[in-house]
């Protein structure tokens, strides 16, 4: 779930549940288009479409790409596009029945990030549903008449528009500026939704963020802890997620990298604390001489729920006076929950 206009007033949730729990949810189908390029759906078809969505408490519009390796497909190998919003007449259908005035759920399938700019204001959630396979309905029917409480993260950022293509959260300080003024004439330099995004049935508090040791030098442990709590009344799960920032570096470095992440499931009310042991050699970079090259100075944490939204900053100090060649390239930053 990446976007929620319902989420503070929990409107959404408690529809979903009552329809769970009266066991008097109505569901009624109807195909308006098809994800082809070359289908055209006719006035009557929206007509029909918008007519249901009038008819109905809420519309849930299954929207996005086909998937495969035939040229009907519009998502999968072989199959490139130069335009990332909604194929064929999709977009005209989505508005129409945003229109209607009706609470819209837009559940989108798709293998790639898709162009949402034109109507993700309009719509009260969006669920990513990727390309689920056989299964995928039946998760997809949980997530929306809430017998799980979605909890993933967005492993891309979304762009507003293909031509803000390549747009990621780890690009340097210069970088990802169309000018001096920051954003393009016409549209923010912003994704639509950063990387690590999602949103759930609840809403998670950060807090009492403890970086030990203040300093350290090469081959170095760092233990960030801090405490996420379950503020609303659902259970749910959240990826933590810690972000680095080297500060001061030979070379231009990223604003901030993923470093670790971890998912934990909270009860309503529940607090945990998390761990993270951050070995400083995965910090090492390769410097202008092609070496694994470890530089002291200070590093930026950054802890949050996504790239974005960052809810706890603190620093550490690596100690030295040079650079220190480090052998090998460490990946993995072990995490502890309890």
């Amino acid at each position: 779930m990446f976007h929620q206009n319902l989420a503070e007033e929990k409107q959404f949730p408690g529809f979903a549940f009552e329809i769970c729990l009266l066991g008097e949810a109505l569901v009624d189908f109807f195909q308006g288009a098809k994800p082809f390029g070359q289908h055209l759906a006719g006035k009557e078809d929206v007509d029909e479409a918008v007519k249901a969505a009038r008819e109905s408490d809420a519309v849930i519009l299954v929207m996005g790409n086909l998937s495969g390796l035939a040229p009907h497909c519009t998502t999968g190998e072989f199959r490139d596009t130069t335009d990332l919003r909604l194929p064929g007449v999709q977009e005209k259908l989505v508005k129409a029945v945003q229109a209607a005035g009706k609470p819209v759920v837009l559940v989108l399938v798709s293998g790639r990030p898709v162009d949402l700019s034109a109507v993700v204001e309009q719509t009260s959630a969006i669920l990513m549903a990727w390309v689920p396979g056989e299964e995928g309905g039946r998760a997809v029917a949980d997530a929306l008449f809430g017998e799980v409480n979605p909890g993933g993260k967005l492993p891309v950022s979304f762009p507003r528009s293909a031509g803000q293509v390549p747009v990621f959260y780890n690009y340097k300080p210069s970088g990802m500026r169309s000018n001096i003024y920051g954003d393009y004439t016409n549209e923010p330099v912003t994704p639509l939704f950063w990387f690590g995004h999602g949103l759930s049935y609840t809403d998670f508090n950060y807090d009492k963020l403890v970086i030990t040791p203040s300093s350290t030098a090469a081959g170095g442990i760092i233990k960030i802890s801090l405490t996420v709590k379950n503020i609303g009344a659902l259970p749910g799960d959240e990826v933590v997620q810690l972000y680095i920032r080297d500060e001061y570096a030979s070379l231009p470095r990223p604003v901030k990298e993923l470093k670790g992440f971890t998912r934990i499931n909270l009860q309503g009310g529940e607090t945990k604390t998390v761990t993270f042991h951050l070995p400083v050699d995965m910090l090492a970079y390769y410097d202008q001489d092609l070496r694994l090259a470890l530089e002291p100075g200070r590093f930026l944490v950054m802890v949050g729920s996504s790239s974005d939204d960052i809810r706890l900053q603190g620093e550490f100090e690596l100690s030295g006076k040079q650079s220190v060649e480090v052998k090998e390239r460490v990946f993995v930053c072990p995490v502890e929950v309890h």
